[in-house]
């Protein structure tokens, strides 16, 4: 079993490479906040609750020998509704067209039936390398992470299959996140930069302002809540009679959920709730585009939008 702790690795004087890696791994297993730490900057949302990253965010890693784009897709998990089996398609695509793919394994968490689902699943994709990542090693002693490790060693095995690398990481602390990047880079193919230095994502900014305005609705919210909200971005348009060193830019959002008993818990007491979503959405709002932002935010009720198709389509999935 190779884990890996240091590079070995000097920074080769071989062609420049770029490539697509994916993080797969089952519900908040620490995808979207590895990609953050590796991007440097917020791209993917993070959430305690599984479940939140719903599209498909590319964040971009610029390094002098290579450019490595990151594809964060939904945790696969075994659906319960269309919304759900759609998630899940779009994972095993997005594995089909990728260049590497990270399987990320909490180390504070054993090995369940979720991980060997994945795991199962990853078997079947034959020629794509496969990195073992061991997430929130910041959690656990070192005998629990080496125990952690070997289960993860273990599980390849069983399935018959080898782990390119088994990398331990802790992405809060900052721990081997370099590390991973230089092991992932040689594992991509040859090839001159896919997007523009400087770029750090290709998501159209509303959908990350959506994903922003999400990630600041589902804070606190009671469990049943997460994979009930979707948020459209109606509009954005800049103020018109602002002078051109004090912009400002409107932007009209609304949150979708699907039953009237909801509504209550996502505004709160006297619409506290949502006025806090609002405050905590607008600043990252503001700090992402770097410019002032008024937000306006609508709650509405879209019954039972996961399992109707029309409503699917029209919230964008």
């Amino acid at each position: 079993m190779s884990v890996r702790t240091q590079s070995s690795e000097q920074p080769s004087e071989g062609p420049h490479r770029a490539g697509f890696a994916c993080f797969v791994g089952r519900p908040n297993a620490g995808k979207s906040t590895l990609t953050n730490a590796l991007v440097g900057q917020k791209v993917a949302i993070t959430a305690n609750q599984p479940q939140t990253t719903r599209h498909t965010v590319r964040g971009i890693v610029h390094r002098p020998d290579a450019q490595l784009i990151l594809v964060d897709t939904p945790g696969l998990h075994k659906p319960r509704t269309l919304l759900g089996e759609r998630l899940n398609d779009v994972v095993r695509t997005t594995w089909a067209e990728v260049d590497v793919i990270g399987f990320c394994l909490p180390a504070n968490e054993k090995l369940g039936p979720g991980d060997r689902f994945i795991a199962k699943e990853l078997a079947s994709i034959k020629k794509t390398p496969k990195i073992a990542i061991v997430t929130k090693t910041d959690l656990v002693d070192g005998k629990t992470l080496a125990e952690q490790l070997i289960a993860v060693d273990q599980l390849g095995k069983e399935l018959g299959f080898e782990w390119a690398e088994i990398v331990p990481v802790s992405a809060v602390g900052g721990k081997q996140v370099e590390l991973l990047a230089d092991l992932i880079v040689p594992l991509l193919p040859p090839g001159p930069a896919l997007y523009p230095d400087g770029e750090l994502t290709d998501e159209p900014e509303q959908i990350m302002i959506a994903e922003l305005i999400r990630e600041a609705a589902l804070e606190g919210v009671r469990d049943e809540l997460p994979h009930s909200i979707a948020v459209v971005v109606e509009e954005m348009l800049p103020r018109e009679d602002r002078p051109a060193d004090k912009p400002l830019l409107d932007i009209h959002a609304f949150v979708y959920i699907e039953r009237p008993s909801q509504k209550g818990i996502i505004i709160g007491p006297k619409g506290k709730r949502l006025k806090d979503v609002g405050i905590k959405s607008r600043k990252q709002i503001e700090a992402l585009l770097g410019t002032p932002v008024f937000l306006d935010l609508h709650v509405k009720v879209a019954k039972d939008w996961q399992r109707d198709p029309r409503q699917l389509r029209k919230l964008g999935f």
